[in-house]
């Protein structure tokens, strides 16, 4: 190399320079797009994938809170049955009436009220009965205990 040459050599090289920095940044451009759109696609796998682990997660805490809601409506259920039974038990040991009884009497009364109606209706016809007189209370015996008692007996007298 002379020193002729040597600014010729500078020149070409900063140009060798230049074009490397340029072939470099679209290289970058090029393998950042790439690179870009790669970590893009394993995003959206990754993600995906998660997804799918997070709805078994979900769908099996919604499984358990299922199996405990029967559970407790179970048992509720049970306790409420229990409830009942026990409340009867109590109600009917002091003698009042179930359902069933009241609606008997109360189909009782309906029947009896009705055969009452039909009666009064077929006595408004006829004359009316006489009622007894009451009775009057037996008057109390005011007499003293001393007319009450016995007359006492003389004692025997062999001289008279």
């Amino acid at each position: 190399m002379t020193k002729k040459d040597f600014p010729v050599d500078v020149k070409e090289s900063a140009h060798k320079v230049w074009l490397a920095g340029l072939g470099a940044l679209a290289v970058a451009e090029e393998e950042g797009s790439k690179f870009f759109k790669n970590l893009v696609k394993r995003g959206e796998k990754l993600e995906a994938k998660r997804k799918k682990h997070v709805e078994k997660a979900v769908d099996r805490v919604k499984e358990g809170v299922d199996d405990v809601r029967e559970e407790v409506e179970s048992r509720w259920q049970a306790f409420g049955d229990s409830f009942d039974r026990k409340i009867g038990e109590v109600v009917e040991r002091l003698g009042v009436p179930n359902r069933e009884e009241i609606h008997k009497l109360t189909r009782r009364v309906a029947d009896l009220t009705a055969k009452l109606e039909k009666l009064q209706q077929q006595g408004k016809g006829a004359p009316a009965a006489s009622k007894p007189a009451a009775r009057k209370p037996a008057a109390r015996k005011t007499a003293s205990r001393a007319a009450a008692k016995p007359a006492a007996k003389s004692p025997k007298n062999p001289t008279a």
